[in-house]
């Protein structure tokens, strides 16, 4: 799990600077916006100024939300930058069906780098009931997570807590077609850190791992949120060098009783805390 990402900044593609901004600001992914953050009359611009801007390889890894894949803008906005050096992976907003990404897929250049990786965003009743099948869709699909604004509207759900079963299905449906634990959706209030720490905390507890930010001052409550304790990491390390010195279940001198399930929960702690070593 060394390197896993845990903050992943959205930045408007029609705004080249800010792009330029973000990749320096300290986010683990960039993920460069052509979608809902730019206006329908900019969409060719950004589509433009993102190729200039990612036509050489990033000191981050950079991901292009494309447009809707039934809008007229997708298919040029796919074409343009599966092919540019600068673009890591591409997010498919909206995605409904798994037959959304064996099409994209299909189309899709392969290069010296061989297919770009594919994450689908999940923002509506039928692609949380399709989570599965989707997350299984194609090789080359890397990740599943929300979008929870749209999926809040489609849904009609006022309390947060309306969007939790929604959310322990996305979890599961990547972990059972062997994809990484998604990121959160974004926090949309950029000045309220506090309960971006709560919300972190919450996700946490559901399986969640990392999560999308909006703006630069929402990028150390994430990874701070999402790294293990000290305490988490005082039992992990106890955990594993237990596990070194006996085989098999057994007890801790603290009454705690370990096996492999817990042994491997405790590697994966001691492995987060080290990304980037």
């Amino acid at each position: 799990m060394t390197n896993t990402p845990l903050t992943w900044l959205y930045v408007p593609g029609d705004r080249p600077q800010t792009v330029t901004k973000a990749l320096a600001c300290g986010a683990d992914v960039v993920i460069v916006d052509l979608e809902d953050a730019v206006a329908p009359d900019r969409k060719e611009y950004a589509r433009a100024a993102t190729a200039e801007r990612l036509r050489e390889p990033q000191p981050v890894p950079v991901h292009v939300r494309v447009n809707a894949l039934d809008s007229p803008f997708a298919a040029a906005d796919l074409r343009t930058m599966a092919a540019l050096p600068g673009v890591s992976a591409l997010r498919l907003p909206k995605v409904t069906s798994p037959h959304q990404i064996t099409r994209v897929a299909a189309a899709m250049p392969t290069a010296d780098r061989g297919a770009v990786p594919l994450h689908a965003l999940l923002e509506s009743a039928l692609g949380i009931e399709h989570a599965y099948a989707i997350a299984c869709a194609h090789p080359s699909l890397r990740g599943i997570a929300l979008g929870e604004a749209d999926l809040r509207a489609d849904l009609g759900v006022r309390d947060d807590a309306g969007l939790d079963w929604s959310r322990a299905r996305v979890v599961v449906a990547a972990r059972a077609a062997g994809l990484a634990p998604p990121p959160q959706s974004v926090h949309p209030d950029i000045r309220d850190l506090e309960g971006l720490a709560t919300s972190c905390a919450r996700g946490r507890t559901l399986g969640f791992l990392g999560r999308a930010a909006i703006h630069p001052r929402q990028l150390p409550i994430i990874e701070r949120a999402y790294l293990p304790t000290q305490h988490e990491l005082e039992e992990a390390e106890t955990i594993v060098k237990a596990a070194a010195t006996e085989q098999g279940a057994q007890a801790l001198p603290d009454g705690r009783f370990i096996d492999a399930a817990v042994v491997a929960t405790a590697q994966r702690t001691l492995s987060l805390a080290a990304r980037g070593d």
